[in-house]
């Protein structure tokens, strides 16, 4: 029981990149936290500065085609947070027969992101 402790239904209201969202988070019983930054947990995107720039824009325009404006589940680590901040979790999509899709995978999947080791 305890790993469901830590899902919430949220809205995606930014992509900044390919592993970076901001979402407004629904907290239950009519609690929301706003503005809340969310760190793609296990995956690493490239960058969209630098010699990364163009796989950085394409891993941040896959990532806002699937999530940006909608609906979403967020399962972040227990009271975990990243160097800069953010929570670190895994985003959960509801596809079109109503199963649910790890998007941090599909961007690994798609080949605009790869899986790190904290």
């Amino acid at each position: 029981m305890e790993e469901q402790l830590y899902r919430y239904r949220a809205r995606i209201t930014r992509v900044y990149d390919g592993d970076t969202c901001t979402a407004d988070v629904d907290l239950g019983m009519g609690v929301w936290v706003h503005g809340e930054k969310i760190r793609l947990a296990r995956i690493d995107a490239p960058e969209l500065r630098g010699e990364q720039r163009v796989a950085g824009l394409a891993a941040r325009d896959f990532l806002r085609e699937r999530i940006h404006g909608r609906d979403v589940i967020i399962a972040t680590q227990k009271d975990k947070k990243g160097k800069y901040g953010r929570y670190i979790g895994d985003i959960w999509v509801v596809d079109a027969s109503g199963g649910m899709i790890n998007v941090n995978d599909e961007l690994v999947k798609a080949g605009h992101a790869s899986y790190v080791e904290y």
